[in-house]
This record gives C-alpha cells, structure tokens and sequence, in this order.
C-alpha cells in the first residue's frame, strides 16, 4: 500500500519530529498528558483527601495554601510563570535550520542568565516574607502569619528548580516528546503525599513543604534534565547577556513577566479576599483542586501539546495551516469540556463529600461542594482560553496577551470585591467565572481582529464545504454538544435524585458510578442521534 500524505496539519508539523526522534503526533501527545493529568488528578486528589483529613479546613491549612503565593508570583513575575513558552518558539527555528548546536548554546545562555537573576530574587524575597504576609494577608492572626511566612520561605527555593525544569524541558517539547512532561506532576504530587506521610506526625503542616521541594527537584528539575540529556541536550556554562537569543528570549518574555492574565491573577485574588474568613482559603483551594483535576486533563493537556505544533506551523509560514489547527482544537476542546462540565455539576455533591472526615467536616464539604459547582460551569472557558492564549505564543506575540490580561484583571477586581462584600466566598466563585468568561472572550476577539484565527467563517460564498482556513469555530458541533452535555446532566440528575444509597462514603461512590454511567449513557446517544463527529473522532482516535 502506498503512503498517503498527512491531511492533518498538526500531524504534518510533527512528521519531522517523529523522524528525529519519535515525537507525537498533536493528538497523541495530548493523549498521553491526559492520562498523565489522569493520575496526576488523582494522586492530586488523594493528596487533598488526606490533608483535609489530617490538617482539615482551618488557620493551618489556610497558612499554608497562601505560603504558595509568593513563590508563585515571583515565578511569574520574573520568568513569565512557563519559561518554555518563549524558548520553544526560539528553539524550533533553530531545528527548522539543523542547528542543533546553536539551539542548545541558545538554551544556554538563557538558563545560566536567569538562574542568577531567580536565585537572587529568592534571597531577597526570603528577607521580604514577612512583609509581604502582612500585606497581601492583613486578615491573618500573628500566629497564622507567623506560620505562613515560615512555609514561604521553605518553598521560595522550589521555583528555582521549576525553572530549571521548563527550561530543559524546552529541548524535549521542540522534538514533540512529551513523556517526561507527563511524568513530573506525578512525581511532584507523589512528593508532596509521601511528605505528609512520613514526616507529618514530627513536622506538622511543615512536611507538606518539605515534600513540596522534593518532589519539585525529582520531579520538574531532575526528570527533564535527565531527558533532554538522553536526546541530544549539550549543557554549555555561557554567560553571556548580549547573544541575540537571549535578547530575543528577554524580548518575547517580559510581557509575559509584566502582564498579569487573569489565569494566574485569579488564584492571588481568590485567597487575598478568602483571607478573612477562617477556612475560606482551604475549602475554596479544595474546590479548585477538585476543578483542576478535569482541567488538567483537557484544557492543560491539550495546551501544552499543541504549542510545539502551532509554533512549528507558523514558523513555517503555514498561516492557513495554523488557524485550521488552533480552531479545530479550539472546538474538539470546547465539545469535550461541555460533557464534562455537565458531569461535574450534576455530581458534585458526592463527588466533594468522599473528601469529608477526620477534621475536614460535613459543613465543610458541603460548602466546598457549592464553590465547585461555581466554578464547574465555567470548565470550557478555562480549557479554551489556554488554546488561544498559545496560538498568539507561537506566534511570536506575547504583548497582545499581556496586555489584555492586566486590563481584564484590573477590571475583574472590582467585581471580585463587590461580589464578595454582598455574597461572601460564594460571591468570589461567581467572580472568578464572570472573569474567565471575559479573558476567554477578549482573546477570540483579538485573534479574530489580527486575522490570525477567524472565530467565524469569513466567506459567504454558497460553497457547501469551504476551505479550511476560511472556517471559524464548528458551531454546530459545538450546539451538538451542549445539547448533549443538557442530557447527560438530566441523566446524573436522576440518579442523584431517585437512586436509594446508604448515607456515608459508600453511598457517594454508588451515586458517583451510577451518576457517571447515566450522563455517559445519555450524553453518547443523543450525540450519536444529533450527527455529532465527536463519537467517531473518540473511536477512531482510540483505535489501532
């Protein structure tokens, strides 16, 4: 049989790289860090069971979800929060050119620059803890404080290794192989689980942030390092301030260094408000972890795989090719987190009560399991937003981003603050919604606006089928799918409503597979019976 031709532009833009050494496919990386966002989800759940059960909902737990804020924001502020997402774009013109050599002396230089800038940083921020706790918590009592600037300062060294980590990373994502990727969150999770098993009954809340920095260096830091050295890496002690890869990579990054998108700005926002009421942080960050897990494995997968294909495609100058990709992953992405924010909403109940006992109580699952149902209606705005923030990364522009980011996050936080005054922590779940929806929305519109990627189709011309690139989003896949999402929600709502369990942990998971087989049942056939092509995209995707 004769080979045929990839029609598909992500798989033609990985075929080089699977030639070099063995890359994936758009797809099948995104299958393999949906299964590792999978186990990552679920060793990240696990880790939430039992430090809800040990350290419950409390000052204690409150001190140390907020220790995590300094180091992150220093992260984004001087690194971008992802180094890789301007050195991938460096780095595949240097493989477009064979030169591999000089891509390696670019990543160089960029590693051995930064690491001096970060590690800086990170003595004075050590100095700065207090001050910044007493600012950024003012609700916090001298004890609370006290202990959160303690654990700051204990995970302040950890974004040193994350960096390390992206940027190595940044040599596997050019070649398209994402394994090592796919492994660190386990490992990163793993260290903070066995942290707290091993070390809690001597250290307290402490050993979550000492198996918080162990896992950072096994995990981020070590498994890259050791992966971009297996292919190909060739580390080279460069200082050199003035190589026009530095600069480009200092140019492409300060935006993301000054612009605060609301991605990330979300979180801060979230605990400086939550702050004051006792708890508030951890039953809002057990909400968000449970969120995130679903997240992960749609819309942080599917991001992090597609920003090697979309850069490769732009860099190569296939613009129609590009905007084909970003809008055809833009939709498969939109379809699929419809389902699943169907799902989450209608079993959320159960779903947040196998987190109750020990300290962690049933007034505070129930709590929890209400800001999760807030923040599920708003899945599909997070997972597609990341496919649209990445289509301008690999384009070489990350101004447009950043700017839009700092005026929709200053304009968010009034909302945040008003919201809060009259709802309480339910008021900011609204918030954080109303937020995404506004990122999610103002940067369709600019894609839209540069004619980087239609959001529409832009022809009218009777064709039945016309070209790839002129067409926006499937919208009538998309309306396919909410119709099935409605479905499937009925479908659990039933089962939760009807379906007699016993009370306790036993009954949730009952009511969870029960639930899960209703909205799968309900939502795959009225796909099958609307036309939609996700089922056979599913089956032909997952066969041989």
């Amino acid at each position: 049989m004769s080979a045929t031709p990839a029609t598909d532009p992500e798989e033609a833009a990985g075929a080089s790289g699977r030639r070099r050494a063995n890359g994936h496919t758009a797809f099948s990386a995104t299958l393999l860090l949906m299964a590792s966002s999978v186990l990552s989800g679920a060793l990240g759940l696990v880790r939430t069971k039992y430090i809800a059960k040990i350290f419950g909902a409390g000052p204690q737990t409150d001190a140390y979800n907020a220790a995590f804020q300094l180091p992150d924001m220093l992260a984004y502020f001087l690194v971008g929060g992802v180094a890789s997402i301007s050195l991938v774009t460096i780095l595949n013109r240097y493989a477009h050119a064979n030169d591999e050599e000089g891509g390696d002396r670019a990543l160089s230089i960029v590693l051995n620059a930064m690491v001096v800038v970060l590690t800086a940083a990170i003595a004075i921020a050590e100095f700065a803890a207090p001050l910044y706790t007493r600012h950024l918590f003012p609700k916090f009592s001298a004890d609370e404080a006290a202990l959160c600037t303690s654990l700051t300062r204990i995970l302040l060294p950890a974004q040193l290794f994350f960096f390390i980590g992206g940027v190595v990373g940044s040599k596997l994502l050019v070649r398209k192989i994402f394994l090592y990727q796919a492994l660190q969150p386990l490992v990163y999770n793993l260290g903070i689980i066995l942290g707290a098993v091993f070390l809690s009954a001597r250290l307290g809340i402490y050993s979550l942030a000492v198996g918080a920095i162990g896992g950072v260096v096994a995990g981020p830091a070590a498994l890259n390092a050791f992966g971009a050295y297996r292919n190909g890496l060739r580390y080279r002690p460069i200082f050199n301030l003035r190589h026009p890869a530095f600069l480009e990579w200092l140019q492409l990054t300060i935006p993301l260094m000054i612009g605060v998108s609301l991605v990330t700005a979300d979180k801060w926002i979230l605990a400086y408000f939550a702050s004051a009421d006792s708890g508030g942080i951890t039953r809002l960050t057990v909400a968000k972890t449970l969120f995130n897990a679903p997240l992960g494995m749609l819309g942080q997968a599917a991001g992090a795989a597609s920003l090697p294909f979309f850069s490769a495609l732009f860099s190569q100058g296939r613009l129609a090719d590009f905007a084909a990709a970003v809008n055809r992953a833009a939709t498969r992405i939109l379809a699929v987190s419809l389902l699943a924010g169907a799902w989450m909403v209608a079993l959320a109940y159960p779903l947040v009560d196998l987190f109750r006992g020990g300290v962690f109580s049933p007034k505070d699952a129930e709590t929890t399991a209400r800001y999760f149902v807030i923040f599920s209606f708003s899945i599909a705005l997070w997972t597609v937003q990341g496919i649209y923030a990445r289509a301008f990364y690999a384009a070489g522009d990350t101004r447009t981003p950043a700017i839009a980011g700092w005026i929709v996050t200053l304009a968010s936080i009034p909302v945040y603050r008003t919201l809060f005054a009259h709802m309480g922590l339910t008021g900011l779940a609204i918030a954080s919604d109303i937020g995404i929806l506004t990122q999610t929305v103002t940067l369709a519109v600019l894609l839209h606006m540069r004619g980087l990627v239609k959001a529409r189709d832009s022809v009218d011309n009777g064709e039945p089928d016309p070209p790839a690139h002129t067409r926006g989003l499937e919208w009538g896949e998309l309306l396919r799918a909410l119709i099935a999402a409605v479905g499937g929600f009925g479908g659990a709502a039933l089962c939760m409503r009807f379906l007699p369990v016993p009370h306790g942990h036993p009954g949730d998971a009952i009511l969870l597979a029960a639930g899960s087989l209703a909205w799968l049942g309900f939502s795959w056939a009225i796909l099958i019976a609307t036309g939609s092509t996700l089922p056979r995209q599913i089956l032909r995707r997952g066969s041989p």
